[in-house]
């Protein structure tokens, strides 16, 4: 009979290890150096799970270099994933499960990013919230925070706050693995890859240390939301907001982080201020600023939330390298892979404020049209009848059709 809460020399049981396989799969992932994917696990899993499991109890455990993959960032730079095996991620993820527990409940109140039951909606929304006691806002990024982790601080860190010697050997064993560029395995110095399953995790307990905490400290009386690496930090006139930005860029320097000379920025949203700053501030794909509202028959100028432009620009570019136009195939066939898409659009974008996505609506109608055209070899105006046509025998074919008709 196995024995699932077995272990050895580490505190690690087959459970552990057969929970985290399950989590790991469930959020897919493409394979590592090693090449080894999931069918190719899944076809000896037993065996797998078995060496995988006797080598964390043993200690014996080391893994591999992760892969390096470079993707765009929207801003135009290249953003560096590392991507693990698929049991190097699973190894990952025991430690995870474990550290987890004892790490949650010390993280700040407004630490939102990569925590359960806790998502970027409310990020924003918090961030709204604070806007009205406080006119000015710092709004920070990190530069390279994921490339630029100290290792050293990181050990210390998790060391104060986890007392299992196995989770730091294992996540010191993690930092150290390096990567393999182009043929080549490069050494760390600094840095936890995107990409792994306890980067997260460990990027959020650096940045307890070397901000939430501070700020709970010596600023409690300023407000902020965290993300991740992206920071917003609340101030009533612009002489706080100066001295903060200040502060944070000591306290930064202190713990080996240096924030971005270009992207972080003073906001004026609606105070008076000697030097003029920008009006607005970009936080999670939304745009909050000062707008006009009529409050019980007054004129107020008040904080809003809307999407970016940023946002809105990005999604215009990805629904035109789809190229529609060029699918043939029947329209049936082109709602059922669009709209995956659009749901995804409609439950991030239109959960705060879905009034400016009209217009990526309508240039997802025109891209139809356009495929009508192409498909049907139609004229513009017979073209928008039949399209209209379509609607109206089944108005919910599109899931953007229940927003903007075509």
């Amino acid at each position: 009979m196995t024995d699932y809460y077995e272990t050895k020399s580490q505190p690690i049981t087959k459970l552990m290890v057969w929970q985290a396989y399950k989590k790991v799969k469930a959020n897919k992932g493409s394979a590592g150096i090693d090449r080894m994917g999931w069918e190719d696990l899944d076809k000896d899993l037993t065996s797998h799970l078995y060496r995988l499991w006797n080598r964390m109890t043993s200690g014996s455990y080391f893994p591999v270099p992760v892969k390096q993959v470079k993707i765009p960032k929207k801003d135009g730079g290249i953003r560096k994933l590392g991507v693990p095996t698929l049991l190097d991620r699973i190894a990952q993820q025991v430690v995870r499960q474990h550290l987890e527990k004892q790490l949650e409940p010390l993280f700040h109140e407004s630490s939102f990013g990569y925590r359960p039951n806790r998502n970027a909606h409310q990020a924003v929304k918090q961030s709204e919230r604070n806007c009205f006691g406080h006119d000015f806002a710092v709004d920070l990024d990190i530069k390279g925070f994921f490339d630029n982790i100290n290792h050293d601080l990181m050990m210390k860190a998790l060391r104060h706050y986890c007392r299992d010697e196995w989770v730091a050997m294992y996540v010191s064993r993690w930092l150290e693995a390096g990567i393999m560029a182009e043929g080549k395995h490069v050494k760390t110095s600094a840095g936890t890859p995107q990409g792994g399953v306890v980067s997260p995790l460990l990027a959020n307990l650096y940045l307890h240390v070397a901000f939430d905490e501070w700020m709970r400290k010596v600023h409690p009386e300023k407000p902020f939301e965290r993300y991740a690496d992206d920071v917003v930090v609340h101030c009533k006139t612009e002489k706080q907001a100066q001295f903060m930005l200040r502060r944070i860029s000591q306290r930064m320097k202190n713990c080996h982080l240096e924030l971005h000379p270009i992207k972080t920025k003073i906001v004026n949203l609606r105070g008076w201020s000697e030097t003029k700053y920008p009006r607005k501030y970009d936080f999670l794909g939304f745009t909050i600023r000062a707008s006009m509202q009529t409050i019980k028959g007054r004129g107020m100028l008040l904080p809003g939330t809307f999407v970016s432009i940023k946002s809105r620009t990005s999604i215009l570019g990805k629904f035109r390298d789809l190229g529609i136009h060029k699918w043939r195939k029947p329209l049936r066939e082109i709602a059922q892979r669009l709209n995956p898409i659009v749901r995804g659009l409609l439950n991030y974008y239109h959960k705060l404020r879905g009034e400016p996505m009209r217009e990526v609506w309508n240039q997802l109608n025109h891209r139809l049209l356009k495929w009508v055209k192409w498909e049907k070899g139609l004229y513009k105006m017979t073209a928008v009848r039949w399209l209209k046509k379509q609607y109206r025998s089944t108005p919910n074919l599109f899931e953007h059709w229940k927003l903007v008709q075509p």
